[in-house]
Parts: C-alpha cells; structure tokens; sequence
C-alpha cells in the first residue's frame, strides 16, 4: 500500500466510512471493520492487527474516559427517582404572572436539569413528558411549547457536567477542566437568549401562549417546594463545577463526587429503590459501552491516518493555502454544522478531530475557545432536520397528535438563535475563556 498517493487513502478511508454509516452501518462496527482493513493493509499484516488489539485496549483504558460514565450516572439516577420531575414542579410553581410562563418554565427547569445530569436526551424526555401535555392542553402553540424544550435540551452539552465535553476534550487532547468550566457562560448566554425571545414573542403575539388564570397563591407557599425539591440538589453542582474551579479536585474525581451527591440525595429524598438503582445502572452500563466501543474505533482509525501520512499531508495543504485563521475555523464550523444535519454528535467528533485538532495546534487558535465553539455547533445538530437526534426525542415522547411537521416547525427559531449564540463566541472569545482563566 505504499505506492498510494496520501490523497487516495484518505479518499478511501474517508469514503468508505461514510458509505458504511450510510447504509446503515452501526458507526461502532463501520470503524471496526476500516480499522481491520487499514491495519492489515497499512500497518502490516499480523503485526498491523496486533497492534490495532492494543491501541484499542490502551483507548478504553484512559483514565481521562472515567469521568463519562460517572456524569452518565448522576443524570440517570435523577431520572429514575423522580427528583428530576420533582424539581420541574417545583420551579413550575415558583413561576408565576410572567407571559409564556410554560415555556419560561421549560427553559429554566431544562437549565436546573443541565446542571444536574449533562445529558441533552435525559433533558428533553423529562420536559417532555414532564411539560408538554399541559402547554399543549393550554393552547400553547408548538413553537412556544415544542421549541423550548428542544432548545433547551441541547444546552446540556455545554453546561457541566457534560459527558459529551469530557469526550470531545479527551479526543482533542484538550484540558477537560478548562473545557467543563468554558461552557458555562455560553450556556447561560444561550438560555438567556431564548429567556429572552420567549417573552417578547408572547408580548407581541398573546395568543402563542394562552394566558393562565392567575392562582392567588401565597409567595411562601410557592417558595416552599422550590426550597426543598430544587435548592438542595444545587449542592451537587457546587460538588462539581465548585471542587473544579476550586482546584481540589481534578474531572475525574469530582465525577466521582457528583455521583455520591446524586445518590446522598436520592437517599435523603427517601427515592432510592433497588429498582432505581437497576435502572440507572443498567442505564449507564449501556451508553457508556456504546461509547466507549466507538471510542475505541476512532482513536485507532486517527493512527492508521496518521501512520498512512493523509493526517500530516492535509494539514500542510492546509497551511500552504495560507489561510487566515478566522476563516480556518469558520470553515470548520460550517462542516460541523453540515455534518450534524445527518449523523450524530459522537460521529462527528470521532471523524473531524483528527483533522481538526493538527490545524488548530499549527495555528494560535485557543483550543478550549475552539472547543466551545464546536460544542455549540454538534448542539445546533441536535436540533437540525432531518436527522436531529432531539427530534427524534421529542416524538416520542410527545402525545400522539404532535407531528413531526408541527416539531421541525417549532425549532426553526431556536436553531437562529443558537447560530446567534455561536456568532457572539466566535467573535468575543473573551466569554468562553475568562472562567477557565481563574484556574
């Protein structure tokens, strides 16, 4: 295989793995079955396979993974005890008087949720079922009652803990820490946002979101459940986020953290049941395996590209085009953003990494500013028709009479306004790197 050319074997590799996935291909066994042949053919024969057995152990093996199944954990078990629907009540009654409150109260509990679990899917199944039965017997129209949910969701990608930060930062050979805490701004910048064009859309057009009968509630009576269903669960992101900014603890070990509080809490709650503790196990067991076998995949399908000479060949093309850097990234961005209207965000980042990351190490581009950037992008693919992993989500969990026209009509706005997001990193990149900075 010597004699090919660098650009046929990254054609044929390149091609070959999206044809895979493109008829069907599990993404897991498309790059087993690329990484048997490129090892064979590249790295030669018995010694190519052997060598691929150890890369792929040595890639499941890496300490920086073990934080991705413990953040798994803590959202599967607010899950399956109920706190999570325990606290959406809770803040559904704190929020009174405002118009759009639903949709206010979507945004705010799947920013609580985001803090708790990471999990962009565990977010949306809870608000949806948890939510959208009651805007939509409300009258709320799909865009102030389907989009919040599915905007919100995506947002767990960005706020820690987010396992999906914590796989990006391990593939990109980036700092996990500085990754988890450059998200929280621009996390809280997007929930602002849609905070923001949720009450001026209700103002202007009333009848998107019904008003409700005002419940001459005492402010106490409201407060009281929103003290004891929602505050004492904020304890487990000062566990995370806090033993990180702290210094006290490294990812890993405030996962491990994360886990315990989660599960102090459930106890305390008088939640946990061997039945809870099953599910959620078996839960974590199942993502987490899938995972980590396209982890493997990836991580050994990078060093047979590397080892053929195409990683190195591209990014001297690339630099000899003489690319300004803002352009490099823009264009980068855009291939993310294309991409994630047709296949998943663990795809992505297992296929663009290897390129992307050698480009940017060659360039001052800040990688954790690079990063964020990227999370955003795979997090406006959650949403993108047609294959929209959170779309697909939401009609599932969604009554019966939602389609799935009403549901990608719904999201148009909350796609613009992440895309906004993504414009005001991209050109103040002071907002995703001051918070690390305090490391």
């Amino acid at each position: 295989m010597s004699g090919i050319g660098w650009e046929v074997m990254l054609g044929l590799m390149g091609g070959s793995l999206v044809f895979l996935m493109g008829i069907g291909v599990p993404v897991a066994f498309a790059f087993l079955a690329l990484n048997l042949a490129g090892a064979y053919l590249i790295l030669g024969g018995e010694s190519g396979l052997r060598l691929l057995a150890l890369s792929t152990t040595e890639a499941v093996t890496s300490f920086a993974l073990v934080p991705i199944p413990l953040f798994i954990l803590m959202g599967e078990v607010l899950l399956h005890t109920g706190l999570a629907t325990r606290a959406i009540h809770a803040i559904e009654r704190l929020i009174t008087g405002v118009p759009g409150r639903l949709s206010l109260v979507a945004v705010v509990s799947g920013g609580v949720f985001a803090s708790l679990s990471g999990s962009s899917i565990a977010n949306t199944a809870v608000l949806g079922r948890v939510l959208l039965p009651d805007m939509l017997r409300l009258g709320y129209h799909p865009m102030l009652s389907v989009g919040p949910i599915l905007g919100i969701g995506g947002v767990a990608m960005l706020i820690p803990p987010s396992a999906l930060a914590v796989l990006f930062g391990s593939l990109a050979g980036i700092s996990i820490s500085r990754l988890l805490l450059a998200g929280i701004v621009p996390g809280l910048l997007l929930a602002t946002l849609f905070f923001l064009f949720i009450v001026t859309i209700s103002r202007m057009r009333p009848a998107l979101a019904p008003a409700q009968s005002a419940e001459r509630e005492p402010l106490g009576a409201r407060l009281r459940p929103f003290l004891i269903n929602v505050v004492p669960l904020m304890a487990i992101v000062v566990v995370v986020v806090g033993s990180i900014l702290g210094g006290y603890a490294t990812p890993t070990e405030s996962a491990a953290l994360g886990s315990i509080a989660t599960v102090i809490a459930a106890a305390a709650y008088r939640s946990l049941s061997w039945t809870a503790i099953r599910k959620a196990l078996a839960g974590t067991a199942a993502t987490t395996a899938m995972i980590f076998i396209i982890i493997s995949g990836s991580i050994t399908f990078s060093q047979i590209l590397s080892f053929s000479g195409a990683t190195r060949q591209l990014v001297a093309l690339v630099v000899d085009l003489d690319i300004d850097i803002g352009t490099l990234v823009l264009m980068m961005l855009l291939v993310a953003l294309l991409l994630g209207m047709l296949m998943d965000q663990i795809s992505i980042m297992l296929i663009t990494l290897p390129f992307f990351m050698p480009l940017i190490g060659m360039s001052d581009v800040d990688p954790i500013w690079f990063g964020v950037l990227m999370l955003i992008a795979l997090e406006v693919g959650l949403i993108t028709p047609p294959f929209g992993l959170l779309l697909f989500i939401m009609k599932s969990v969604a009554p019966d009479d939602v389609t799935m026209r009403q549901i990608l009509v719904s999201i148009v706005p909350y796609i613009g306004i992440e895309l906004l997001g993504l414009a005001v990193i991209f050109i103040f990149p002071i907002l995703a790197l001051w918070l690390p900075g305090f490391l």
